[in-house]
């Protein structure tokens, strides 16, 4: 599970398995986890998170698009 971005308490990764799907992260904090599409960014699953938390980590993830997309066509080997 590679992780892409630390930023607080979320930690921004991909499934190392999950190349069948359109790029993606998963943010974790605590017993907490989402899922988030990144072209365009949007919640795709929510365990636990706030509804302001999950803005915070929205906003977080369009501020590092490029970056997350980056880094997950580089570790697949994808165009992007």
């Amino acid at each position: 599970m590679p992780t892409i971005l630390r930023d607080g308490p979320y930690r921004l990764y991909f499934h190392s398995h999950e190349s069948n799907e359109p790029p993606h992260i998963h943010v974790d904090r605590d017993d907490l986890a989402a899922k988030f599409w990144l072209n365009p960014v949007e919640l795709a699953r929510n365990l636990g998170f706030t509804p302001k938390e999950l803005r915070r980590i929205q906003k977080l993830a369009i501020e590092h698009q490029i970056v997350l997309l980056e880094a997950w066509h580089g570790y697949f080997g994808t165009d992007g």
